[in-house]
């Protein structure tokens, strides 16, 4: 059966533009995968006489409403086929949404054609992103990658002098705002707004889907989209904007205090790497994303003043992370720190009303660790990839080389360190004992800078290194740091190696009967 309508307005032989501002919607193509809060939308139009045309289980929906509805195979004679992978894809679809309203040669064809014109397009894809996370079957997959949806948006966005087009169940709620306004009349500039967020989710999903086919192509091609945001007080600095893209609800929860800046997010992401490292109960002190403060105890409250007394000054304003739940007890002892920002996994509910006593004081609740994949930055007039530094040194991969062996207590302290160590800004160099960091030099332009840093921190702080441990990020290519650890009371060292001259601080460290491992990577982080 064909549906007629009045292509021409009465009295006129010719169309003309319509200058008026608003654009009535008359007709309206919906077809979405999820029905949620689409009850709403579908009622205000039948308020306002639109004509709804419908595919499939979106038509049963409406259906069920008790509101009128034209399915789509009406309208093109063709029922859907091949399982329903074609439905829409059909000139009296197409036309009609793709339709210039004031062109004359349209509307002949249309008239022509006996096809009818579309001024509301609303779609929901084929949840494809969802399928990929949660499922490895690949015929799954591939059944959703939406076509005719995908095409309609792109259509309807592509057209947005006459038609409105909602690319997006999370768009529902501005879609009725605006039909609320002015009872189903658009005006341009809202049409060409719902466009933008339409190209929006359409560059996102053939993201999504050439990232999904890529892991196996491997075509060096960057592509990256990510569809949420939230605008941050300003970026780095007061002075430049800043944006956060990403699903931050995904990982964190916030339970008190004012909302995350750039900086803070930054330093965030610094803390929650760190801590993915630590299985045993671990606090960590952050600030300008290098560790200044880390402990492991079996104890949370020892862990948290072993901590603390790192480095108690620069703790002054800083991250907090633990990967324990908070107690009172904890919780009384930490708030007697002015910080910033304290992330755990959970908080006793006496220990959250303890620590919500700051009001500015940032909560969270780290739901999971990051994800491990691709690191990458935007520089000079592109970008850089590359893969995650995933490698966390173990006792089990440690390689001796020299005549002493580190003692058992050496080789978790060693591994303890070159977890810290990882996760400093380069060059840097840790010193620990008993699961405590006892000094840090971080982001030197010198190895040996960052050694004597990390010295006069630790002896600033009171701490004694006689039989210490010392991590290095990368290779020592002279004896000089074995030399200045050992005067130091240094007594074991664990480094990548790699240098021609490693054999200069093996012999320095047989000599002065120091212990040393190679672990074979290096920790470069800048």
């Amino acid at each position: 059966m064909k549906l007629h309508l009045r292509l021409f307005p009465k009295n006129r032989d010719k169309p003309k533009k319509i200058m008026s501002p608003l654009t009535k919607i008359k007709s309206a193509l919906i077809s979405v995968y999820y029905k949620d809060n689409l009850e709403p939308i579908v009622r205000k139009l039948h308020e306002c006489g639109v004509k709804l045309i419908s595919t499939g289980g979106t038509y049963d929906f409406i259906s069920s409403l008790n509101i009128p509805c034209i399915k789509v195979e009406s309208i093109t004679g063709f029922p859907a086929i091949l399982g329903g992978r074609v439905k829409t894809l059909d000139p009296h679809i197409f036309g009609g949404i793709l339709a210039r309203r004031n062109n004359e040669v349209d509307w002949v064809e249309l008239a022509q054609h006996q096809i009818e014109t579309i001024d509301l397009v609303i779609v929901d894809l084929y949840p494809f992103e969802e399928t990929v996370a949660k499922s490895e079957d690949e015929e799954e997959i591939i059944e959703k990658i939406d076509i005719g949806g995908i095409s309609l948006i792109r259509a309807a966005a592509k057209n947005f002098n006459d038609v409105l087009i909602c690319a997006s169940r999370n768009d529902y709620p501005s879609l009725l705002e605006t039909l609320n306004r002015n009872n189903c009349a658009t005006e341009i500039s809202e049409r060409q707004h719902f466009a933008s967020k339409a190209f929006a989710v359409t560059s996102n999903y053939d993201a999504a889907i050439f990232n999904y086919f890529n892991k196996t192509a491997c075509l060096p091609v960057f592509k990256k989209s990510i569809h949420s945001s939230r605008t941050l007080r300003y970026g780095e600095n007061p002075h430049q904007h800043g944006v956060f893209y990403g699903e931050l609800n995904e990982l964190l929860e916030q339970l008190h205090g004012k909302e995350l800046s750039y900086n803070n997010l930054v330093d965030v992401d610094a803390a929650m790497e760190l801590i993915r490292e630590f299985d045993e109960p671990t606090f960590a002190v952050i600030k300008h994303t290098n560790a200044c403060g880390v402990a492991s105890d079996n104890d949370l409250k020892e862990a948290w003043k072993k901590a603390l007394a790192g480095d108690p000054v620069s703790a002054f304003g800083g991250v907090i992370i633990t990967n324990r739940k908070i107690d009172a007890a904890t919780a009384a002892l930490v708030n007697e720190l002015f910080l910033e920002i304290l992330i755990a996994p959970g908080y006793d509910s006496d220990a959250l009303e303890i620590l919500k006593s700051k009001k500015n004081r940032m909560i969270l609740i780290q739901k999971k660790n990051l994800a491990e994949g691709k690191n990458f930055k935007s520089l000079l007039n592109g970008v850089i990839e590359q893969d995650q530094d995933a490698v966390t040194d173990k006792a089990e991969n440690f390689k001796t080389v020299t005549k002493k062996s580190p003692e058992k207590n050496q080789l978790s302290d060693l591994e303890f360190a070159s977890k810290v160590c990882k996760n400093l800004k380069s060059n840097t160099i840790v010193l620990a004992r008993n699961k405590q960091l006892l000094g840090m030099g971080c982001g030197q332009t010198s190895r040996v800078d960052a050694l004597r840093q990390a010295i006069a921190k630790a002896k600033n702080f009171g701490f004694d290194l006689q039989n210490a441990v010392m991590a290095s990020d990368a290779f020592f290519p002279f004896p000089d740091c074995v030399q200045i650890a050992n005067e130091a009371g240094i007594t074991a060292v664990i480094q990548p190696g790699g240098s021609v001259k490693d054999k200069d601080s093996i012999d320095y460290c047989d000599l002065h009967n120091m212990s040393m491992v190679f672990t074979g990577t290096r920790h470069f982080k800048h």
